[in-house]
């Protein structure tokens, strides 16, 4: 599965949460980052994490893989544990190359990718941008499935030249089934999945609004989710998917249940956030740098705190910038730093003390808007910007708090 990070829309695949990041924040590059896990390697540059709830999953498969060998080759014993083990991993593996045709089809169409995660039902390819047709939407999404049913043929053709009913056969036998059932649960037609993002599509190609699709695929997602939860038991008891019709043990039905709900709410996550990160998609040209920006008054460095906001005051304006004699800004005065100077020592504090220097990145255009205005903000770090005009004159100041509450506000708008 991929997963859109900055614009916001779960992609396709094995899971999905659907996370932004908040305005003005961006976090750092290392082995372990909140919710990342452990950094297993750069493959094509892009991280690769194993969330702590794999371990949790590779322990599950490993014991019912197990006891699978424990019917169909007896003599293993014990050891049919560490064969169990070996499975989980080249199972994920498979996993991995699933997310990683997702990669590398995004980077193929210049759309950066954040990270890959391994977790608890597959992984997810974080990719940052949205594909701009939906011919290439529809191309991210199906390289994955595809990779998989690849896999799945690969490792049938091997398995037709080992043994039946040994240690390799039964591994590659798990192998095939296994990146076939993957393949086929991520064609399934709904959002968060990757058959969701071919069917979206689908519907912005015949459409040609990207939201409709977006819609049409989360409101399958849903009634997806819902035939899950219902349906999976169902099928499960009866046999249909394997093992034996009306097994009676009350732990099976309550592990089959267990199974059914948690893939739901996944996939009905999956599609609300899709649909929620769509819709903040359609309001971020609201976000624009102009609207948002606070009045500032110029000031120079040795002016006291009190005299510095008492103009402000007078001007209705809501900031202060310090400039050289000249009129060119220096710095900013931090919001933060006027509150923190009691009322009655302002007039022996001068507004220098209380700025921050400008740097390059501060500098905002006011007529920035939407992801451009998102980005800037991100890729430099600060509590406040100068905004300008295109000639330069200060037009205000741009808190990135002002913006941060613009953006959780639009995110809040319901799905």
């Amino acid at each position: 599965m991929d997963e859109r990070g900055d614009n916001g829309e779960p992609q396709p695949g094995s899971g999905a949460d659907g996370r932004s990041a908040p305005p003005g924040k961006r976090k750092p590059d290392r082995p372990r980052e909140p919710g990342g896990g452990l950094l297993m390697g750069r493959p094509f540059g892009v991280p690769v994490y194993v969330a702590p709830s794999w371990f949790l999953v590779a322990a599950l498969i490993t014991w019912v893989f197990g006891g699978q060998l424990d019917r169909i080759l007896p003599e293993l014993g014990a050891a049919r544990y560490l064969v169990s083990l070996f499975f989980a991993v080249a199972f994920y593996a498979s996993v991995l190359i699933h997310e990683l045709a997702h990669t590398v089809a995004a980077l193929r169409f210049k759309l950066p990718v954040r990270r890959i995660q391994l977790q608890f039902f597959g992984g997810v390819s974080e990719i940052e941008k949205e594909t701009e047709t939906p011919g290439r939407e529809f191309v991210l999404a199906f390289v994955g499935p595809l990779l998989s049913i690849v896999l799945s043929g690969v490792f049938y053709l091997v398995l037709r030249t080992v043994e039946p009913g040994t240690v390799p056969g039964v591994l590659l036998a798990g192998l095939m089934i296994s990146n076939l059932l993957v393949a086929a649960f991520n064609l399934l037609p709904g959002l968060p999945l990757d058959g969701g993002r071919m069917l979206r599509a689908v519907v912005w190609k015949i459409t040609g609004k990207p939201m409709s699709g977006t819609i049409a695929a989360a409101w399958v997602g849903r009634a997806l989710a819902v035939t899950v939860l219902i349906g999976l038991p169902l099928l499960t008891q009866s046999g249909v998917l394997g093992g034996e019709p009306a097994r009676s043990t009350g732990m099976d039905t309550v592990m089959d249940a267990l199974l059914a709900a948690i893939l739901a709410a996944i996939i009905w996550t999956g599609a609300g956030n899709s649909l929620r990160m769509a819709r903040l998609r359609e309001h971020l040209p609201d976000l624009r740098a102009r609207t948002l920006t606070r009045r500032a008054v110029p000031v120079e460095p040795a002016t006291p705190l009190s005299e510095a906001l008492r103009r402000a005051n007078d001007a209705g304006a809501r900031a202060l910038v310090v400039v050289d004699p000249g009129g060119e800004p220096l710095a900013l005065v931090r919001e933060a730093a006027i509150v923190g100077v009691p009322e009655h020592r302002r007039p022996w504090v001068a507004v220098s003390g209380l700025a921050q220097d400008l740097t390059e990145g501060m500098r905002v255009p006011a007529e920035l808007a939407g992801e451009p205005l998102l980005d800037t903000l991100r890729s430099h770090p600060a509590t406040e910007y100068l905004v300008v005009e295109d000639g330069g004159e200060i037009y205000g100041v741009l808190s990135a708090a002002d913006v941060e509450r613009a953006f959780v506000k639009a995110m809040a708008r319901p799905a």
